[in-house]
């Protein structure tokens, strides 16, 4: 039988440790530095400068949550996308309006989806989210085919039709209780997109249901297409709404809310993206490279009230 005093030495021991791990899994990284997508630029957008662009609004989404932006711009060599992969602490795949299987948009998404996927594997925490186009993209990257239907949703805002697995979802967790009741009542999500998922199509898709739970859905009246959902095993999240719209875009259309409840659901729908960003342990191989990468390199442009996005980023 062991002595007091070894029984105390072990459990000491035993403390320690768990300690040690506990402190080692919460560990967070308070500068965290998120990648957004650049994509092709607006067919007929006379503003454009260069070959791709970036609304100005997503970049202020994630700098409202407390996270600096990198720009990854297309038209770059693969060991530059690793390279930048390894230094960003996320990655958040825009809307926009370009094609989902061949553009340069879609060949980076896909580049960086399975590095992600590769590294959540290896225990590399990575999340990704996707907004709109970015919802799409996720879901033809992960079942490698486009399933996406027409819908009504041209400009109209909508309540979210919250399903029972939005309970014990990691993201809407983090939602206060009248928020997420608003959510549910109001007309608070921006929708702009032509194309989406069918709930009908994927349930009938294996690689989809078995990768993605289903948080929310919509309907246009006639068909019912999912809107909020994030992966079972990765810290992958997408939404077919706009969060970003309501606090940072004042185009006077159909769609667009700026109430309170809208507004803080942006706030809290960034915030939780950054906060999972915050997780990732990724950085660069030096503060002047991080400098140089980051977005304040560049300006925004104002395209005026009557555009698609108030500001844009335009890239070389």
């Amino acid at each position: 039988m062991w002595s007091p005093a070894v029984v105390f030495a072990v459990l000491v021991t035993i403390c320690c440790n768990v300690s040690a791990s506990v402190e080692s899994s919460l560990r967070l990284n308070y500068r965290p530095v998120i990648g957004i997508l650049a994509q092709e630029n607006i067919v007929g957008d006379p503003h454009a400068q260069g070959s791709s662009y970036i609304a100005a609004s997503y970049v202020k989404f994630l700098e409202a949550a407390g996270a600096r932006v990198v720009p990854i711009r297309i038209n770059r060599t693969n060991e530059e996308y690793v390279k930048l992969f390894h230094s960003i602490n996320g990655l958040l795949l825009p809307g926009g309006d370009v094609d989902l299987q061949k553009s340069q948009y879609s060949r980076l998404a896909k580049l960086f989806y399975d590095l992600a996927i590769k590294a959540n594997d290896a225990l590399d925490y990575f999340p990704i989210w996707g907004t709109c186009q970015g919802f799409q993209q996720l879901t033809v990257l992960t079942s490698n085919r486009n399933l996406l239907t027409l819908t009504a949703t041209r400009a109209v805002a909508l309540p979210l039709i919250f399903t029972p697995a939005a309970q014990n979802s990691r993201m809407l967790k983090t939602f206060p209780k009248d928020l997420l009741q608003s959510l549910s009542v109001e007309n608070i999500t921006s929708n702009f997109h032509s194309w989406s998922l069918s709930l009908q199509n994927f349930s009938r898709n294996v690689k989809l249901k078995r990768f993605y739970k289903v948080l929310s859905t919509n309907t246009d009246g006639k068909k019912e297409f999912i809107s909020t959902m994030e992966a079972y095993r990765y810290p992958f999240y997408a939404v077919q709404w706009h969060p970003e719209k309501s606090p940072f875009e004042w185009i006077d259309k159909p769609g667009m809310v700026h109430t309170p409840s809208s507004i803080r659901a942006s706030f809290h729908t960034a915030s939780f993206f950054v906060s999972e960003a915050m997780k990732s342990q990724h950085s660069f191989s030096s503060a002047s490279e991080e400098e140089k990468a980051l977005i304040y390199n560049y300006s925004p442009v104002f395209t005026g009230l009557s555009g698609i996005f108030m500001q844009n980023y335009y890239f070389d």
